[in-house]
């Protein structure tokens, strides 16, 4: 994510500026809940006996800080797919939408409404003594541990929903809601004018592009369910003081472990998206690993975008020395 972060901000990969500043906060988004629930939840879990956070007040602070950077991820990608599909849909949206400043501004209205929701987690832990057993001896250490409440329970349930239940939802209709006005949009030539205009591979471009933003959907989908309904069954049925989370032999533990997994590689898998949907980022990657300071010749930025469907270069046509004319009939204006 780090990396990513650079070669977004720091290197041309082709972007627009409102994808730069997106994509950039997504990066840092997973960054901080990387760090609040890999390196320190997970990694001090099994390093030391008796990590800080089974004390006040970290108990009720570490759960607002990891819910708080999942929401922000999350809600970036849902934010920033609504947004790709406004500007698809009017120039008027684009126009506003594509300056850096209503940008910024929303990323960080993002983040702050995020953490802000994510206050009431704080108070679904509580630090109670519990008896452990340590080299042969028994000791009562403090741990941070789930209420059994009801509000608690509730807590619960609005967390899920908003943090996996709700954006996987919305990204599906939204990337649908893309791809379908992508097709209309190839509605508006007939065939010979493509042909003209770019070739026999239109239609298989735009396949492509669908398909691109069909795996980008899927995978976040694909790794966000199955912690959400996870984590539902587990602070529902089984949110008693009682359960013993660490019994590997019961189902619901391991499905909950591997969904975590998964949930965790969501937040890791950026970049390989990255480096799959879009050309310009694979060259500028290599350019960076082999330590060019020249740029390879990327050609037309058409050649290097998905949204290649929207063009009308025939970029074959520069070999040739009689120019092709191309002219659009029966055009109407459009507010």
């Amino acid at each position: 994510n780090l990396f990513t972060f650079y070669m977004i901000c720091f290197r041309n990969c082709g972007m627009s500026n409102t994808a730069i500043i997106y994509l950039s906060c997504l990066a840092i988004a997973d960054i901080f809940y990387l760090v609040w629930v890999i390196l320190i939840d997970l990694t001090l879990a099994f390093w030391t006996l008796q990590p800080f956070w089974h004390s006040y007040p970290w108990c009720s602070i570490l759960g607002f800080l990891q819910y708080g950077s999942l929401y922000s991820s999350s809600w970036i990608v849902v934010v920033f797919t609504i947004e790709r599909y406004l500007v698809l849909r009017s120039t008027a949206v684009k126009q506003h939408l594509s300056q850096t400043r209503v940008t910024k501004l929303t990323c960080i209205a993002i983040v702050l409404v995020s953490h802000l929701v994510s206050v009431p987690l704080a108070w679904i832990n509580i630090v109670t003594p519990v008896n452990l057993t340590v080299d042969g001896e028994n000791i009562t250490l403090p741990r941070c541990l789930y209420r059994n409440e009801t509000y608690t329970t509730v807590i619960v349930w609005i967390t899920t929903f908003l943090s996996g239940g709700i954006p996987i939802v919305l990204v599906i209709i939204f990337n649908y809601l893309i791809g379908y006005h992508l097709c209309n949009a190839s509605k508006l030539f007939t065939k010979e004018e493509y042909r003209v205009m770019q070739g026999k591979s239109t239609r298989g471009m735009l396949r492509r592009t669908i398909l691109l933003l069909g795996t980008v959907s899927v995978a976040f989908v694909v790794l966000s369910l199955p912690r959400f309904v996870t984590y539902c069954i587990l602070r529902t049925n089984y949110n008693n003081e009682n359960f013993n989370r660490n019994d590997y032999s019961i189902p619901i533990n391991v499905a909950g472990d591997i969904a975590n997994m998964l949930q965790n590689l969501n937040s890791t898998t950026n970049f390989l998206l990255y480096c799959m949907v879009s050309r310009r980022f694979r060259q500028e990657l290599v350019q960076v690993l082999t330590c060019n300071e020249k740029a390879l010749e990327l050609g037309s930025v058409l050649t290097n975008t998905t949204m290649k469907v929207f063009s009308v270069v025939d970029h074959k046509a520069s070999y040739s020395s009689n120019p092709v004319s191309v002219v659009l009939t029966s055009l109407k204006p459009t507010e």
